[in-house]
């Protein structure tokens, strides 16, 4: 998938595409203007009737025109009425429309982000995507849904107010447009500064909401070394350059206001004069020089209104924009969808072709890996941290694709396959499992979406029961209903490893990949883990990154990697006979074991 052709640093560009990817935000939109030209209409009557009491009414040759002043009055208080219903029909338009559309928006950028791929995501810390999902969607709402419906309003009452304007006196016209013209000025030459410098702030919060959150989660390890006023420094650095990022905006901003009052000042009081004139050598009545000041107000209010809320329509520009982008961003992971192929069902067998990995703007980190392992069999991966073992177990899962070469699960090219058949096919579980704040059982409804809570419970117990695990369930304090709290947290390192394992073995993959991780838990847990594995691993093929040498002696297979290179392949007999890189390794192992 490629980056949409559309340019979205033009405001068209941005519309076109925005509408593209949330349709329901101009679905009707024709009806909403028409609504919204009717109400602006209505406001713009209001002068006329003016003139109209003032000259056939009030100033009538026989005295005042009581009738004629009562029935204009009454006509003007329905056309108010109108005018205000319809503005309130085109505002719940407009808040239906954009509500739809946002949400739509956000799916969209919450779907990106999960299509990403973990090497694309590794660029950018998390909390920025986050605020391109909630924050930068939420700077939209109030433009679409309050401000952007009275603009749009305002603009039109602007124009059809300007033609009556016409109407009545080109002469006047002429004057009050000339009166503006500064302010035009001033207005595109303040415009692109304005947003540069909204850019700049949205970009700043999100460095600021990536750094909050990454001290959030860590907080332990703050605490642990003391250094939570270096934090807070940190942070009210950043909160001093946000500020003075926003005041620099808001001095830009506030020039073009100032600049729209110094018109309004300038376009009334010329009116008035050159009006007055016009009335003085008769060529205007006395009520059309009230209407005009009228007039004049009605069309330089609503522009005062536009520019003042000019700056909130920047703010949710930039941030329509960085959502956009971050929809249109290039995945580099594609699902083939409906014209991929399945992995055969039973068949794990595991096939690496001279695959190559480069990470974008690093060195190449697998040099020409060839593997083949059959299925059924276990595999360990063995070297030394920065060897390219996980990186070559990432590609194995479809996390990222290789630079050059081909993964094969069952014959078939990874990039070939539909990913709902890739993670049916293939069971991950990492080094320190992850689990979402809930119980046990909801964790475990990741591996089976489509079940109903009771099938899942019983699932569940029954795999709990095959991998020797009841025990330890049964003595959780609510069993398989019992929180584990925000990231698993209620529960120890081994506990999250042990529900983790469950999860795979419920999804009953072909192949699994598994991140060795028993170092860090006691001994008792470290037995559950490594009988919970085996279960797992019983008749599946099976990677095991092994940071202990004791788990490549149970393997079928080891794979010896330095440097991206895979230098030896083997069982753990033959390599250990062969006396080479695993030998040595193995007998560093063993003398450090027996010592």
């Amino acid at each position: 998938m490629t980056a949409s052709p559309v340019d979205i640093t033009t405001v068209r560009g941005l519309l076109k595409r925005g509408f593209q990817v949330s349709p329901e935000m101009k679905a009707g939109l024709w009806i909403t203007l028409t609504l919204a030209a009717l109400a602006a209409s209505g406001r713009a009557a209001v002068p006329f009737l003016t003139q109209r009491v003032t000259d056939l009414g009030l100033l009538a040759p026989g005295g005042v025109n009581v009738d004629l002043v009562v029935k204009y009055a009454a006509a003007g208080a329905v056309v108010l009425l109108i005018t205000s219903l319809l503005a309130w029909r085109v505002r719940v338009r407009m808040v239906e429309a954009s509500e739809k559309g946002l949400a739509t928006l956000r799916l969209r950028a919450f779907d990106k982000v999960h299509e990403l791929s973990v090497l694309t995501q590794n660029e950018e810390q998390r909390g920025r995507y986050v605020s391109r999902v909630t924050g930068d969607v939420e700077t939209m709402r109030d433009l679409m849904q309050w401000t952007g419906a009275a603009m749009i309003v305002a603009a039109l009452e602007s124009v059809v107010v300007y033609a009556v304007m016409v109407a009545y006196s080109w002469q006047v016209s002429l004057v009050v447009l000339l009166a503006f013209l500064p302010m035009v000025g001033s207005l595109l030459w303040i415009q692109p500064r304005v947003q540069k410098a909204f850019r700049h702030v949205r970009e700043q919060m999100a460095d600021l909401l990536g750094r909050t959150s990454e001290q959030i989660v860590g907080v332990s390890t703050i605490r642990a070394y003391g250094v939570q006023q270096r934090m807070r420094d940190q942070l009210n650095e950043e909160n001093d350059d946000i500020l003075r990022a926003e005041r620099k905006a808001s001095i830009l901003a506030s020039v073009n206001f100032s600049s729209t009052v110094v018109g309004q000042s300038l376009a009334t009081g010329l009116a008035l004069v050159t009006g007055t004139v016009m009335a003085i050598n008769g060529m205007m009545s006395v009520g059309t020089v009230v209407a005009m000041a009228f007039l004049v107000y009605q069309f330089s209010g609503p522009l005062m209104w536009i520019i003042e809320m000019l700056a909130e329509m920047q703010r949710a520009i930039v941030g329509w924009r960085r959502v956009l982008e971050l929809v249109d961003q290039e995945v580099t992971v594609v699902d083939p969808g409906e014209d991929g192929t399945a992995i055969p069902h039973g068949h794990g067998d595991l096939d690496i072709d001279n695959v190559r990995l480069t990470y974008p703007g690093g060195p190449e980190v697998l040099k020409g890996i060839d593997l083949k392992v059959p299925s059924g069999k276990r595999i360990a991966l063995v070297g030394a941290t920065g060897s390219g073992k996980t990186s070559l177990a990432r590609l194995m899962s479809r996390f990222f694709d290789p630079s050059e070469g081909e993964v094969r699960v069952g014959g078939v090219d990874l990039k070939a396959v539909p990913a709902d058949s890739l993670r049916r096919s293939i069971a991950v579980v990492p080094q320190e499992g992850f689990l979402f704040d809930g119980t046990i059982l909801s964790n475990l409804a990741y591996a089976l979406p489509h079940l109903s809570s009771e099938d899942l419970a019983q699932r569940s117990l029954s795999a709990f029961e095959s991998l020797g695990l009841e025990g330890w369930l049964e003595a959780m304090p609510e069993g398989i209903d019992s929180p584990v709290g925000p990231r698993g947290e209620l529960l120890s390192a081994g506990e999250r490893q042990l529900v983790s394992i469950a999860r795979a073995y419920l999804r009953d993959p072909d192949l699994l990949i598994l991140d060795e991780a028993t170092s860090a838990v006691d001994p008792a847990t470290e037995v559950r883990i490594s009988r919970a594995l085996e279960g797992l691993m019983q008749g599946r093929t099976a990677v095991v990154i092994a940071h202990r040498l004791s788990t490549a002696e149970r393997a079928d297979l080891v794979a010896v990697m330095e440097q991206g290179e895979l230098i030896e392949v083997g069982s753990h007999r033959d390599l250990v006979a062969a006396g080479g890189t695993y030998a040595a390794l193995y007998g560093a192992w063993v003398s450090q074991t027996r010592e």
